[in-house]
């Protein structure tokens, strides 16, 4: 039988001035020592090793280096081959984590596993002077398991700026960027309504793709209650279930709860199903609590289930699909709000393909709608509705020329619970729409701006629509609602988003566009343009002013003029703004001006003027922004070091209407270098007259954890263009051992 060879040792190399050996048995080094074995090195003033049992010992300013971690101490036994032994009063720095620290004696079990006593860890520089390091972490002893991902302390304590913040008989953390089981450090909480809130939370890491985290918590004028999250993962589905109960608010008098379900599941052939649930216990939640991210109107939370399916056939892309929708609505006397209706079910198929030069689309859906749940008198119908809408093109294109003609046909049928305003409980209309795009685009070579070289373009646009005049205030709405007047919209046939409603139209919208384009890099540094609409006769079927359906009819035969303009030819500034101008009162009903100014990292002001006149006008200021940077110690310090760097961070909406500040947040960072506090106030306005006030603070020492509230997202949800502190530094890799 043959058998594999047994991989041969790496050669020892060893270099001193003096070296005194007997054959087999030790060699003992002295004067500048250096021995080396692939990627081990030792250094030291005398060094003795014995070939029988793989030992060195080595004394007198000791240096070992293996795999990126070095240790400094004043006395080294270490068995070659398999990395075990000890090492007295060692210093050890991992370049790769960025951390460093030092213990009275490091026991090496292994090359993955080691225990070290009386450790300090920090990733702060070592002070020249022999002080504490502005934070460590302290522990009798510390067990390091690379395999396992396992570091485990006993009797550990936190310092920050000399002062104990956290002490703990025994914690376990993971020391690479890998799950592990164990507490996760504290959240503190501080907000007008709930008082202080502190919440201590467990992660359970229950396999590879699975996890659970609980956090109990205290609100101090609320009481306990208990968060918890449970994420999944596999290679066709993925998903979390989160659960937040307050079993007796004490304020409100009763048990609250939240429940937040989202599933993902990737089916055969391109399937998917998707399931998303939402819901909370009462009205006042979003008031007291924080919702979802992913949330865009706290007061209108979705549940849904979605399965959609791409099919072809004929050489057109299909799509099709089935749903059931609700919504959970948080209504307030003051303020109450329209409810959307429930479809159970929604079934639906979308194509799209060509035949020749002939470009189609459709869409048919098949919908039940069902009252909300705050309508229990039943003052809104319910039923059934089919319709369909296809679209017929033959687009024209040549160079910079494009003209496309365009056929739709709409129809609907309904089938309703109650009879509708004509006493009828079935109705259909068939809505067709002819339609008629024309654009053009010439660009130039001009070197007027600024002296450079650009190019520029002029890019006119009409648009003709002709839709007959069908009536449809008798037909129930379930979801059509009037399209908000902007540049989006205006080159749209119809002024209604959903199906039930289709505005008549025989009208022209005629615009033109110019940009300034940097022909390098293809970015756009300068944008400008107009567009108006204009009714060959009245509109029968409008919208109101505020959206709602069946207005009165439009009689002004030019519509407001729009007007945009953007441009990013001054260098660090970016300017926009979008008007509309009435010709009927001559003065600008809407107005959108904005301005940013942005020199460098974590630099940037950025303004914006809203006006919609008769009902808001608000400025809103948002920035990041450094305050003072402290100058180096003489002498210098380490790469990274702590040069504390203040910056303030903000955003404040004021209602020049009601000469008041709506919503505002103000905070400060500093950046230490190896540690960074952030301090945010946030004030929302939960009414007309009340509002809530939350205080986050967080320390953030760099290499170990982030302590207290987290309040990274609302400021990137708040202030534009701003950026995490220290996110440009390279992700570090973790060696396999030290």
């Amino acid at each position: 039988m043959l058998r594999a060879a047994e991989p041969q040792p790496l050669p020892i190399l060893l270099q001193a001035d003096r070296l005194r050996s007997t054959t087999d048995r030790e060699t003992i080094a002295e004067g500048a020592v250096e021995l080396r074995q692939g990627g081990l090195l030792i250094r030291a003033d005398r060094l003795r090793y014995r070939p029988p049992s793989d030992r060195a010992n080595a004394s007198g300013n000791v240096f070992l280096q293996r795999e990126g971690a070095t240790y400094r101490g004043s006395e080294l036994d270490l068995a070659v081959k398999d990395f075990s032994g000890w090492f007295v009063d060692p210093a050890f720095d991992f370049p790769l984590l960025g951390t460093r620290g030092q213990a009275s004696r490091i026991d090496f079990a292994s090359r993955t596993r080691f225990t070290a006593a009386d450790a300090r860890y920090t990733s702060c520089p070592r002070p020249e002077d022999g002080s504490e390091p502005d934070w460590q972490l302290q522990a009798r002893k510390v067990t390091l398991d690379f395999d396992a991902n396992e570091g485990l302390a006993e009797g550990a304590r936190l310092r920050f700026q000399g002062l104990s913040i956290l002490a703990l008989p025994r914690m376990s953390f993971p020391i690479t960027g890998e799950r592990k089981s164990g507490w996760l450090p504290p959240t503190l909480n501080l907000d007008s309504r709930s008082g202080f809130e502190l919440s201590v939370p467990y992660y359970w890491n229950i396999a590879p793709d699975r996890d659970l985290t609980v956090a109990p918590r205290l609100i101090t004028r609320r009481g306990l209650g208990l968060e918890s999250e449970y994420r999944y993962l596999a290679p066709r589905y993925s998903g979390q279930l989160r659960a937040d109960l307050l079993p007796d608010d004490r304020l409100a008098g009763r048990t609250r709860h939240a429940l937040n379900l989202l599933h993902e599941h990737q089916l055969p052939r391109g399937g998917s199903l998707q399931l998303r649930g939402l819901r909370v216990s009462d009205d006042a939640w979003w008031k007291d609590f924080q919702t979802p991210d992913d949330v865009l109107t706290p007061r209108l939370l979705g549940s849904q289930a979605r399965w959609s399916q791409p099919l072809a056939w004929q050489g057109l892309a299909l799509d099709a699909y089935a749903q059931v929708q609700h919504w959970q609505v948080l209504q307030e006397l003051e303020a109450p709000i329209t409810a959307p209706y429930a479809r159970r079910p929604q079934l639906g198929l979308a194509g799209q393909g060509q035949a020749g030069p002939l470009e189609l689309s459709f869409e048919t859906e098949l919908n039940r709608f069902e009252r909300p749940d705050d309508d229990a008198a039943g003052t809104r119908p319910q039923g059934w509705r089919w319709h369909g809408v296809g679209t017929l093109a033959w687009p024209l294109r040549q160079g910079g020329l494009a003209i496309v003609p365009r056929l739709s046909l709409n129809a609907a049928s309904y089938r309703t619970d109650e009879p509708m305003a004509d006493g009828r409980r079935n109705a259909q209309r068939l809505v067709p729409t002819l339609s008629l795009d024309a654009s053009l685009e010439f660009e130039r070579e001009t070197d007027l701006w600024f002296g450079r070289t650009l190019r520029q373009t002029l890019e006119p646009r009409l648009l003709w629509v002709r839709t007959p005049y069908r009536r449809q205030d008798q037909l129930p709405n379930f979801d059509a609602w009037g399209k908000d007047f902007n540049l989006s919209s205006i080159y749209t046939p119809n002024a209604f988003s959903g199906v039930d409603r289709v505005s008549d139209a025989h009208e022209l919208t005629a615009g033109a566009t110019s940009r300034l384009i940097d022909p390098l890099n293809g970015s756009e540094l300068l944008r400008v343009g107009v567009v108006q609409r204009y009714l060959f006769r009245d509109q029968l079927v409008a919208p109101q002013s505020d959206g709602q359906v069946d207005g009165a009819p439009l009689e002004q035969r030019f519509s407001d003029i729009l007007l945009l303009g953007s441009t990013r030819l001054i260098p660090q500034w970016s300017l926009d703004a979008s008007l509309q101008y009435s010709p009927d009162i001559g003065r600008l009903s809407r107005s959108i001006l904005g301005a940013s100014y942005t020199p460098g990292p974590y630099r940037t002001i950025s303004g914006r003027y809203r006006l919609a006149r008769g009902v808001s006008e608000q400025f809103e200021l948002g920035w990041q922004w450094p305050l003072y940077k402290a100058e180096a110690p003489a002498g210098g310090t380490a790469s990274g070091g702590c040069r504390g760097t203040w910056y303030s961070v903000g955003r404040m909406n004021y209602s020049l209407r009601d000469s008041r500040v709506t919503d505002s947040l103000l905070g400060a960072e500093y950046d230490a270098g190896c540690w960074i506090l952030r301090v945010v106030s946030e004030r929302l306005s939960t009414g007309r007259s009340e509002a809530t006030t939350r205080l986050l603070l967080q320390l953030e020492l760099v290499g170990l954890s982030r302590l207290g509230s987290n309040p990274l997202q609302v400021l990137k949800d708040n202030i534009p263009g701003y950026r995490l502190l220290r996110e440009d530094r390279d992700e570090r890799a973790v060696p396999s051992s030290p």
